[in-house]
C-alpha cells in the first residue's frame, strides 16, 4: 500500500495534455481579460509555491492569507495565467483574468480542468457533527462487498486503488478534490463516499462535484469559532442539501430535530429518514448494545432483517442505519450489507478497544464535542459493569463555549474524570483546563487530589486535573480494575500534539498500550 503525504502534489498535471484557456473558462464569472494567450495550460495551482511554467495561479482570498500577495511569486516560478478578483496592473507576458469571486472559479476551473470527474461515478457525501467518519467506512466496507471499487475521502484520510495520503483537510480545497477524483476515475474507482465538512461547504469547496446521495447524521454545538452561531452553522449544512446537490436521494437522522428541520427545508425530492425513537423509513425496532457489539432488528420499506456489528453503541446504531439506508438506495442487497456492516470490525480512534482480555477495556475515540462525548458516555452506561474513567481535554484556539459544557458531559457521566490537554496550540493549557472546570463546578462532582482518587472506596465519584495528557493515560489506566472501562477522549487517531507553534508525536492508542504493558509488568 502506498503512502503519501504531500497533497499538494497531487495537483500535477504531468501525465495529461495540457489544457487549453478556453476549455477551463467555461461556465465561469469572467469580467475581464487582460493579455494574450497563446500557451496551452499545463496546471492549476492555488499556493504559489506550487507553480510551475505554464502554470495557471489562482489568488484565492483566504482565511489568514490573500492569494493576491503571491501573484508575483507565482510569475516567477513560470506562471503565465493569473486569475484574480481585485484589481492588479497587467504587465507584458501575462495573461490576466479578473472573475467576480476566486474562491467559486477555483472550483469551476478544477472540474473543467479534469474533466468533470464525479460526474462518472457515484458520490455519496456525509454531513454532521458527528458519526461522518464511521458511515463512511460502513458504506466502504459494504460497497466493497457489494464488488464496487471504493474511494474514500474523509477525516482519517483519502483512499483508494491501493493508496493512502494523509488528510489535511476532512474535505481538501475544492481543485484538490477534482484532482482527486479525476485520479480515482482513472484507476477505475467506481463509488465515492465523502466526509462533507461544514467548512468545505461554506468555502464551496465541494460545489462542483455531483453527489447522486447526500447523508445528515446530525448537528450539535461545534466549529462556532468560524460559525459564530449554532443556526449559522446549520445553514453551511443545509446549503449542501439546497444549493450543492441539484438533484440525488437525501438521507436524514429522523430522530435528530435538526434533521427534522432539513426535511422541512430542503426543496421537494426524494428523501429517506433512519432512526431509533420515531417512524422512518429505516428503522431499528429493537436492538441489543453489548461490549462486543450491537445486535438490531431493522425494518425498511422491503421488509425486516437482522444485522449484527463489532462497533459498539448506541450512537453506532445510527451510523449504522445511515450505511444501510445508503446501500439500499443503490439496491444493495440485504445479506451483501449485512455482511458489509459485521465485517468492519474497528475504525481507527472511534471507540477503539486497545486493551486485551483480563485487562479493562480501555477505549479511545475522536469525541471532541459535547454532544459527541455524551453519546459515548450514554451508550458506555448501558454496557458498563464496573466503573467508568474518562480522560479528555480540549483544543486551544478553538470554540471556548463547548469546553465547560464537555466538563459537565464528562463528570455528570463517569465515576472518576480525568481533565487534561488535548492541543493547547497558542493557548495556555491551564486557562483551558481553568474553563472546563466551570462547566464542573454546578455539578454534585468533588475536586480531587490524584492520592484521594487513589484511595476512593467503591461508589465513589470526583475528577482530577492531569495537565501532562501522557500521564493522565498512565494515571487512568494503572487505576482501572479488571471491570471497569477506561475512555480516552478527544484525539482518536491522531498522532501528534500541537504545543505552541511545536507539533510533536503524540497518540493516545499507543500511550494507552503502553500504560496497559507497565500495568501487565507491575502484576
Amino acid at each position: 500500500m502506498l503512502i503519501g503525504h504531500v497533497l499538494f502534489s497531487l495537483v500535477m498535471r504531468s501525465d495529461e495534455d495540457d489544457v487549453k484557456l478556453n476549455q477551463i473558462l467555461e461556465g465561469i464569472d469572467v469580467r475581464h481579460i487582460a493579455g494574450e494567450y497563446r500557451e496551452d495550460i499545463s496546471d492549476l495551482c492555488y499556493d504559489s509555491k506550487q507553480c510551475v511554467p505554464g502554470s495557471l495561479f489562482v489568488a484565492v482570498p483566504g482565511l489568514k492569507h490573500d492569494g493576491h500577495a503571491y501573484v508575483a511569486d507565482a510569475e516567477m516560478r513560470g506562471s503565465r495565467y493569473i486569475v484574480h478578483e481585485k484589481e492588479i496592473e497587467p504587465h507584458p507576458g501575462i495573461t490576466f483574468i479578473k472573475v467576480r469571486d476566486c474562491r467559486r472559479a477555483l472550483g469551476q476551473l478544477g472540474r473543467n480542468f479534469y474533466g468533470n470527474p464525479s460526474s462518472g461515478m457515484t458520490l455519496i457525501g456525509v454531513t454532521g457533527t458527528n458519526g461522518k467518519t464511521t458511515v463512511t467506512f460502513l458504506i466502504e466496507s459494504i460497497l466493497t462487498r457489494a464488488g464496487c471499487h471504493v474511494g474514500v475521502l474523509g477525516t482519517i484520510n483519502y483512499r483508494y486503488a491501493g493508496k493512502v495520503y494523509a488528510a489535511p483537510h476532512t474535505t481538501p480545497e475544492s481543485v484538490v478534490v477534482q484532482k482527486i477524483l479525476r485520479d480515482m476515475a482513472d484507476a477505475g474507482v467506481t463509488h465515492v463516499v465523502m466526509e462533507v465538512s461544514s467548512h468545505a461547504v461554506d468555502l464551496r469547496r465541494i460545489d462542483d462535484c455531483e453527489f447522486a446521495i447526500g447523508i445528515f447524521t446530525n448537528l450539535s454545538q461545534d466549529h462556532l469559532d468560524y460559525h459564530e452561531t449554532i443556526d449559522r452553522y446549520f445553514e453551511a449544512k443545509r446549503r449542501f442539501f439546497v444549493d450543492v446537490m441539484k438533484k440525488g436521494r437525501v438521507l436524514v437522522n429522523g430522530d435528530d430535530p435538526w434533521g427534522v428541520r432539513l426535511l422541512h427545508e430542503i426543496p421537494r425530492r426524494e428523501t429517506v429518514t433512519y432512526g431509533i425513537e420515531k417512524p422512518c423509513t429505516i428503522r431499528a425496532r429493537s436492538y441489543t448494545l453489548r461490549v462486543d457489539g450491537i445486535s438490531a432488528e431493522v425494518t425498511t420499506g422491503g421488509g425486516a432483517f437482522s444485522v449484527r456489528s463489532p462497533l459498539m453503541g448506541r450512537f453506532n446504531l445510527y451510523n449504522i442505519l445511515a450505511s444501510i439506508a445508503a446501500a439500499s438506495s443503490l439496491g444493495i442487497p440485504v445479506p451483501v450489507i449485512c455482511a458489509g456492516i459485521e465485517g468492519l470490525e474497528r475504525i481507527p480512534g472511534r471507540l477503539e478497544k486497545v486493551s486485551g482480555p483480563g485487562e479493562p477495556v480501555v477505549l479511545v475515540d475522536y469525541a471532541h464535542t459535547e454532544d459527541a462525548l455524551k453519546k459515548v458516555l450514554d451508550s458506555l452506561l448501558d454496557i458498563k459493569e464496573g466503573r467508568i474513567i474518562t480522560v479528555f481535554g480540549c483544543g486551544g484556539d478553538r470554540d471556548r463555549l463547548k469546553r465547560p459544557l464537555m466538563g459537565s458531559a464528562a463528570a455528570s457521566r463517569s465515576d472518576i474524570t480525568v481533565v487534561t490537554s488535548d492541543n493547547p496550540r497558542s493557548e495556555d493549557p491551564l486557562k483551558i483546563i481553568e474553563e472546563i472546570e466551570s462547566g464542573i463546578a454546578a455539578l454534585p462532582v468533588r475536586k480531587c487530589t490524584v492520592d484521594e482518587i487513589c484511595r476512593f472506596a467503591p461508589g465513589e465519584r470526583g475528577y482530577t486535573v492531569i495537565p501532562d495528557r501522557r500521564a493522565s493515560i498512565d494515571f487512568a489506566v494503572a487505576r482501572a480494575e479488571e471491570r471497569d472501562i477506561v475512555l480516552i477522549a478527544g484525539k482518536g487517531h491522531e498522532d501528534y500534539q500541537i504545543l505552541g507553534d511545536r507539533r510533536i508525536f503524540f497518540d493516545d492508542r499507543v500511550y494507552a498500550k503502553e500504560a496497559l504493558a507497565e500495568r501487565r509488568h507491575g502484576k
